[in-house]
């Protein structure tokens, strides 16, 4: 299983060359070969590693269609870079390479699919089947028995929970899974041949864990402790080990390794093309604002970026004045009477925000991500709500997962309670199909979003 999940991705890609070679009767000689191995790199990296199971949408959802699409289109764009920079571009066919580029995103969707109803089947799961039991009726437990039935194809059944509080502490529509008590375990395992035992108590020296344990090495089972990460409230949890020391963060980032760099691409490539697409309307723009009233075409303001450094955002002057938010700002009302005739117009339809289509060339911006605030209202609410400081894990964007759910402006507490909530959903949840989900939905608000003044 471990096998299949790690090359699904990369086998199918390098399986789909050989695919086109064969239909286009093209031997796999030497440059062929370095594309395949490229592929299997690329695919192992930006597609990472397969996920099975049971999916809300049912199979073959278009969602997973559209983030595989996205990240190919990471994949090939890392592939002719490198053939590009060791000038190997002319040792092949374009349409050997351009039919690869187009069938392999449907194949992997495909595969995904297909190996998704496969393993699901019931008589499939049957084979090798391991019992499990969880030790503490707790709600770390309760949830690690809904993934291992989201997951079949981990092959693992639970059995039931052991237990030693009082009935009045527990849930009650639970009761009925409890088995016994934990002293009782070792037995239960003997008896019932157990495979897997679950710990969901705290990990401590508490005589009645270590007594549980001591049991239990009588036994061939195997122990795994669940711990309860939720408390914390975690961000983008997750498992490491430093140098044989098993580490757990707890807020990180999403973007760390391959997900860093399809991110970064992904920005480079829409805010280019962006750029390019605009370049009339940025002109048409510059010049109503130069037109429209004395100053400065575009003006800088300082926010909180990535990690909470301080960056500078560029913005088309929509205002008579330029304040740069570091120690007061003074959000803008409906008929406020610092905009400009012209300033109320791009507003209305967000144009002021285009010139951080550079910053986001800068790599301080991204093209979606939470929106960065002034410094003094960073300041201001980061005393009145807790974790705010916790959307600066990563970049500011242009638009955002909060501004597309209704909850762009308002400078009340509550408004920004729920943005800050939207931002931390963003986190937990991020992909390549959200982000591209964003930005259309960002792009459909621009003729009716009541909130853009």
């Amino acid at each position: 299983m471990f096998a299949l999940k790690s090359l699904l991705h990369p086998v199918m890609a390098v399986g789909c060359l050989v695919l086109c070679l064969f239909f286009w009767q093209v031997p796999l000689y030497g440059p062929y070969f370095l594309v395949a191995v490229l592929a299997f790199i690329g695919c192992a990296h930006f597609l990472g590693e397969w996920e099975l199971q049971r999916r809300p949408g049912g199979y073959f959802s278009l969602l997973s269609l559209m983030d595989i699409l996205l990240r190919w289109m990471l994949v090939i764009a890392f592939i002719w870079a490198l053939l590009h920079l060791s000038r190997l571009g002319g040792n092949f066919r374009p349409k050997v390479l351009g039919s690869w580029a187009l069938i392999t995103p449907l194949f992997l969707w495909l595969g995904e699919n297909v190996a998704q109803l496969v393993l699901t089947r019931n008589n499939v799961n049957a084979v090798g089947l391991r019992k499990a039991v969880i030790i503490g009726l707790t709600e770390p437990g309760l949830r690690l028995e809904q993934q291992l039935i989201s997951n079949p194809s981990l092959r693992v059944q639970v059995a039931g929970y052991f237990e030693d509080r009082h009935a009045d502490r527990l849930p009650a529509e639970e009761l009925h899974r409890i088995l016994g008590k934990p002293s009782e375990l070792a037995g239960f395992v003997r008896e019932n041949n157990i495979h897997v035992a679950y710990v969901t108590l705290p990990m401590t020296r508490h005589s009645r864990v270590l007594e549980m344990l001591e049991a239990l090495r009588d036994s061939t089972v195997s122990i795994y402790f669940v711990p309860n990460l939720a408390v914390f409230d975690p961000l983008q949890a997750r498992f490491d080990v430093l140098g044989g020391i098993p580490v757990v963060a707890v807020w990180e980032s999403p973007f760390y390794g391959a997900s860093g760099i399809a991110k970064r691409l992904s920005d480079l490539v829409v805010a280019t093309t962006l750029l390019i697409l605009c370049a009339p309307l940025l002109a048409v723009i510059a010049l109503g604002v130069w037109f429209g009233s004395p100053g400065p075409i575009v003006f800088k303001q300082r926010r909180y970026g990535l990690d909470g450094r301080e960056i500078l955002i560029y913005k088309f002057r929509s205002m008579t004045v330029t304040e740069d938010g570091a120690t007061q700002y003074c959000q803008v009302a409906q008929g406020d009477a610092r905009v400009t005739r012209f300033g109320a117009f791009i507003r209305r339809l967000s144009l002021d925000e285009l010139p951080q289509l550079y910053n986001v060339l800068r790599g301080t911006l991204s093209m979606v991500g939470p929106r960065p605030h002034a410094i003094a209202v960073n300041e201001q609410y980061r005393k009145l709500i807790s974790g705010y400081m916790l959307r600066h894990k990563i970049k500011p964007g242009i638009t955002g997962w909060a501004q597309v759910n209704g909850y762009r402006g308002g400078d009340d507490l509550e408004s920004m309670r729920k943005r800050v909530e939207f931002d931390m959903d963003y986190l937990r949840h991020w992909s390549l199909a959200l982000d591209l989900s964003i930005i259309l939905r960002t792009a459909s608000l621009f003729w009716r979003d009541k909130k853009a003044y």
